[in-house]
Parts: C-alpha cells; structure tokens; sequence
C-alpha cells in the first residue's frame, strides 16, 4: 500500500516537472539588439551590464510574448545591417519608425515618441533662440516656418550629430547651408564635445539631451531653442525586426500595446526619462 502510493506521488511530481520543462523547452528564444550608448534608453553601467528603459521595457515585453530574451550590444552604424545578416532577430536601440527604414525592415506598434532639438552650453549665445513645439506631420508649415527662423542664428555654427540617425538626416537637410554638420559615432562623443567646446550644439532627442545634462559631462548644458518632432524625425520609437518575421512582430505588436493600455511604458518612462513617453495617439 504504502509501495503503491510512493509511486503515485513520484509520478504525479515527474508529471508536474515535465510540465514545466515542456513549458519552457517550448519559449522561443529571441536574441534583442540595442545600442549600449544611448542613455537613458540603453547604455552600459559601471558593472558592465547593459541597462536603461529599453532594457527593462524589453524584458517586460518579452514576458508577455512569451520569449525567452538575449539582449546584445551592437555598435549604431552596423545595427540595421546585422538585423539583416540574422545576427539577432529584433532592435530596440531609441530606433524612430522612417518611410526610408521602412524599406528595408519592420517596425512594430511604437513604444515611445518625443521631441528632438539642440543641445548646447548654457553660456552659449543660442540659448536665445526662439522656443515653442512644432510637428513636421501635423503643422509642417509651422515647422518649416521655425527651421527658417533658426537659420540665421545657426549660420558659421558647428552642430555634432549622430551618424545614421534621423537627426542626422534632418539637420543636413535643413541647416547644411548655413552650419557645418559634424558626425559622430555615439551621441557620448558629440556630448563631450559640446562640453569641450569643439562644436556649438548636439542635434538630438531631447530624451537623451535631459540625460547628459545630469552627469557631470552635461551639467552646464541646456536645450535650446524649438522641440520639433514627427515627419523625417520619426513616427515613434519601435522594435526593428525583419520583414519576413511576421510572427515575430506580430507577438511584440501584442506586447507593446498590452504594456500601453495597462500603463507599463508610462511607469518605466516616467522612471528612466522622468516624463511620459507613451506615444499619444
């Protein structure tokens, strides 16, 4: 009697253990790239661990799909192309959706959304530009307006961008005429030379502008002048995935609007960037 019931409890617990080893043999293993230099939304801290509000929001993310999540540091400049050769199957690395990106890669449902601007030292005469938020979508009369006023301001200037980036595109587009547009690999060396005085301001999202103002690089730095957004600056910031990946972006679809209806991305943006980033509809 007691022989029998031994038995039944074994397999009752082997039953329960192969449950959950079915359970998790059958995640589906997803390998996530993100920059590593793009505080707050991803960057590397001074354990050596990847951190910041992609790193968190991914993880919740790939809870809710369902997936069992790498997350690798990938240099900017390679990050579409390695998407491509499958070195990993997503991006989410403060990536804007473009009409251009969009030819070559999938985006899902965006997760985040802001302005963008410039960044300079707050002894810097282009702290007086004007102000005011302006929408390349939805008023890009008003923005071509503001772009036109700013030009004079920034003629003989030198503005430090990102290689690769919608900021990048943008501020050639609008202000090559009158400044010298100055690349760089990661916005960490565009920050340290506006400090240095090297250039005259970083074109860059506003997000990242507010996170190098608190260390000890920015804290003589401010934003100045319009926030603009939308239009060549992108339709939001999403997961990148491969076009063939149609399962793929379909789960993270599902995930991302899960953690915006149950306020996921309000709570981790207003932790990381200290505002709500939930793009608005």
């Amino acid at each position: 009697m007691k022989i029998t019931r031994l038995v039944v409890v074994a397999g009752a617990v082997l039953a329960l253990g192969l449950t959950a080893f079915d359970a998790s043999a059958q995640m589906r293993k997803v390998k996530v790239a993100t920059e590593g230099a793009y505080a707050p939304w991803n960057f590397v801290n001074s354990a050596g661990k990847l951190e910041g509000f992609e790193l968190d929001l991914g993880a919740e993310l790939c809870k809710r799909a369902k997936f069992d999540c790498e997350f690798v540091a990938q240099d900017w400049d390679g990050i579409m192309p390695s998407l491509l050769a499958k070195k990993y199957d997503a991006i989410m690395a403060g990536m804007n959706i473009t009409p251009k990106r969009m030819e070559t890669i999938n985006f899902t449902t965006a997760y985040a959304a802001g302005a963008h601007g410039f960044l300079v030292m707050k002894n810097s005469s282009l702290t007086k530009m004007p102000g005011g938020e302006f929408s390349l979508t939805k008023d890009p009369a008003g923005a071509e307006k503001a772009i036109a006023d700013l030009k004079p301001l920034l003629k003989g200037k030198i503005l430090g961008v990102q290689a690769s980036t919608t900021n990048l595109a943008w501020a050639e587009k609008y202000f090559k005429d009158v400044a010298e547009i100055r690349e760089y690999k990661t916005t960490e060396q565009h920050d340290l030379d506006v400090a240095a005085g090297r250039i005259d301001a970083a074109v860059v999202a506003h997000s990242a502008a507010k996170a190098t103002m608190e260390t000890a690089t920015g804290k003589d730095m401010a934003i100045a002048g319009p926030a603009f957004s939308g239009g060549m600056l992108g339709l939001g910031v999403a997961v990148g995935i491969r076009k063939e990946d149609n399962d793929l972006k379909a789960a993270f679809d599902d995930a991302v609007k899960s953690a915006i209806a149950d306020g996921t991305i309000k709570r981790l943006s207003e932790k990381w960037f200290k505002v709500d980033m939930t793009p608005k509809s």
